[in-house]
């Protein structure tokens, strides 16, 4: 057997660890305390069947999937082409879900976060960072409230992991953006394009829980609702290589890599999960990936912290790391959050450190800082939700 059967070997029996581990964080189930559903978060089939039940045939899942969305709509009476009756029979048993808004803010750059609560209560945080050279702009989507990295760097990374967010809170965090925006097409059928992009780099680490994200970004590049094409959609990760095959191998989205350091001695301190992958095996997995071409680049991400990872040695090995990929490096200066014990790089080490990577031959853009003004940067976000009590927690730790 050869070395990379043995590898999607051992990746096939991780990843049943790791979906095994991320159900003992599922959570809660999308039903309101009157006993309505959530129709958000249902794939396709589950919708036909849910009509099924309901009594109604193949058509009105197709129908109510175009009014939820395409047209954004939330309220049953507002879905012209269903009878008003029936309109009414799905209300009593139906909703069409929005998080609620606990707090909205918008920098002086115009990034808008959102802070979000769910039915339980529980909050995340979501981004809109506009391009200020086109009319669109990025939504950064949380996947789980907290995270369970525990980066140094990060502020996400102090607030402990208290559960996966469904795919329906998913989904609907971009959703509640759009309204926000109001970007659902209007009566003239002009539909505005601000909303553009989807990036899962948000809180939370995607692929620890990869089923409810890939369920979410099915539903989002459906092509009669959302319809993002994948193109679209960037999914970030520390690097939980055996998901890493399994995401390539099923949604092809573009690939992100929080690397931030170039040898396995400083990685295992900055961003503990390489302990468990270190850089030779997330580097095999970036180079199986099939979703990398010249036109669709691995992007590796790089906070760049001073007198830590920032020297022209690093920026050598960085280049001989990826030597051979499609890939560009986003270079982030560290955005500092309180209680932190990192600086940023300074200015002229930053242009020595990406003169060196694009004199190889990469991009290596210095992404300038968003938000900072509302704790909307990257490695920024946070919020006040408390750790769940459960018997399982110390199972799942």
């Amino acid at each position: 057997m050869s070395d990379i059967s043995t590898t999607l070997d051992l990746n096939e029996q991780e990843r049943a660890r790791i979906l095994a581990k991320s159900a003992l964080f599922a959570p809660p189930p999308a039903v309101l305390p009157d006993g309505r559903r959530d129709l958000v978060g249902l794939s396709r089939e589950e919708l036909i069947a849910e009509m099924a039940e309901f009594g109604e045939k193949p058509f009105r899942a197709k129908q109510l999937w175009h009014w939820i969305y395409h047209q954004g709509a939330t309220d049953f009476a507002r879905m012209s082409s269903i009878a008003k009756p029936l309109q009414a029979k799905l209300a009593e048993r139906y909703v069409v879900g929005r998080p609620a808004t606990s707090l909205e803010q918008t920098s002086s750059d115009d990034t808008r976060k959102f802070l979000f609560r769910f039915r339980d209560g529980q909050e995340a945080e979501t981004v809109y960072i506009p391009d200020r050279r086109e009319d669109r702009g990025a939504v950064c989507i949380s996947s789980q409230v907290g995270c369970t990295l525990s980066c140094t760097f990060c502020h996400t990374g102090t607030q402990k992991l208290v559960r996966n967010l469904g795919a329906a809170e998913i989904v609907s965090q971009f959703m509640a953006a759009r309204d926000s925006y109001g970007e659902w097409p209007s009566p003239k059928g002009e539909t505005p394009r601000l909303l553009s992009t989807i990036v899962l780099m948000g809180m939370g680490e995607p692929l620890y829980n990869y089923d409810n994200v890939a369920k979410a970004m099915r539903i989002v590049m459906d092509g009669e609702g959302i319809a993002l094409s994948r193109r679209r959609i960037t999914l970030s990760t520390s690097g939980v290589v055996p998901m890493m095959d399994r995401c390539g191998e099923e949604l092809a989205v573009n690939l992100a890599i929080s690397l931030h350091a170039v040898t396995n001695d400083l990685r295992d301190k900055i961003v503990p999960l390489n302990r468990k992958y270190p850089i030779e095996e997330l580097m095999a997995a970036c180079r199986r990936y099939p979703a990398a071409s010249n036109s669709r680049r691995i992007t590796f991400e790089y906070i760049m912290l001073r007198g830590i990872n920032d020297s022209e040695a690093d920026a050598r090995e960085l280049v001989r790391l990826i030597k051979g990929l499609p890939a560009k490096v986003n270079l982030i200066p560290f955005n500092p959050w309180p209680g932190s014990e990192f600086k940023p790089s300074t200015r002229e080490q930053l242009q020595k450190f990406a003169a060196i990577v694009m004199d190889a031959g990469f991009a290596a853009p210095i992404r300038m800082p968003r938000g900072r003004d509302i704790l909307a940067a990257c490695g920024q976000l946070k919020t006040e939700s408390e750790r769940l009590r459960r018997s399982t927690t110390a199972d799942a730790e």
